[in-house]
């Protein structure tokens, strides 16, 4: 995970102090870009845990197209709960604009199933992209998408044989709480896209607009955010053999993600297997809202 890594340094070392809408200061800097190839590991962060169940659940509820958070309560998954409304929904769910992007004929656009199909069907086009941010509900959403679109592209190997590639342009980026799960997160779309078209996975393209890093006020106030000294004790630990994912053999098709969603969190867990991560212990960051 050195591309992580490299990506907290240069936040620490180039970002400036900056305000923002949650009160608290961030170390912010702009355009930080990098590529992981998950060819040697799936890049789930091992300076410090991460929870693989909540990576997970939270990306079969963005393919569900879902904006209630009742399957991720389901699974005990508690980070969407701030930003729900009093009746547990979140408008700008990143999977409902994926799965139900809104038109002008008050119809709506399958995003994920164009890509599918797309991959299937005419690999090389360079036209499969995503996108999670509709004006209409961003512009005025609590919280608008961060992640605001992904591209899928199919590149050639040194023998001339397909990898399928996925970019990510994130507008907003915590570095310590969302990146690390972000990476891995957006990984995981793309092993499921390699097993639906059937084309291996390739490199994982990352853009962070804003990168930053949240932290106390310059007079030493709201410290119990300062993520500044969690990222310093990271940096000191040595990184791990990245771990290796398999996914059940049963997992064929969009259609079998959305069987899974009705199963207990066990059965989901088992479909997708993690083996040998071996992560430093867990860091604690007190989140932003």
């Amino acid at each position: 995970m050195k591309p992580y890594l490299d990506a907290v340094r240069e936040t620490l070392e180039t970002g400036t102090r900056k305000p923002n809408r949650t009160g608290v200061d961030t170390i912010s800097t702009f355009n930080i870009n990098y590529e992981i190839d998950l060819r040697k590991g799936f890049p789930l962060l091992t300076t410090k845990q991460i929870s693989w169940k909540n990576i997970v659940i939270e990306n079969l509820w963005f393919l569900s197209g879902k904006t209630d958070i009742g399957l991720l309560k389901k699974h005990d998954c508690r980070f969407w709960d701030p930003w729900a409304d009093e009746k547990g929904k979140v408008p700008s769910a990143y999977g409902n604009f994926w799965r139900h992007f809104p038109l002008p004929n008050n119809q709506t656009n399958d995003q994920i199933a164009y890509i599918i199909g797309q991959l299937r069907d005419n690999p090389m086009s360079r036209r499969m992209l995503v996108s999670a941010w509709a004006p209409g509900n961003a512009q005025s959403s609590a919280l608008p998408p961060c992640h605001a679109l992904w591209v899928v592209n199919v590149q050639l190997d040194e023998s001339g044989e397909p990898l399928v590639c996925l970019h990510l342009t994130q507008r907003s980026c915590d570095v310590a709480l969302g990146v690390p799960y972000n990476i891995a997160g957006y990984s995981f779309l793309l092993e499921l896209l390699s097993r639906f078209s059937g084309i291996p996975a390739g490199v994982f393209g990352h853009t962070l607009i804003d990168a930053h890093i949240y932290t106390s006020k310059a007079d030493g106030t709201m410290a119990e955010y300062d993520h500044i000294p969690g990222l310093k004790q990271q940096l000191k630990r040595e990184p791990r053999p990245l771990p290796t994912l398999e996914i059940s053999s049963e997992i064929k098709s969009l259609e079998d993600i959305e069987q899974l969603l009705s199963l207990d969190t066990d059965e989901i867990m088992s479909k997708f297997i993690l083996h040998n991560y071996n992560p430093h212990p867990a860091i604690n960051f007190k989140v932003a809202v």
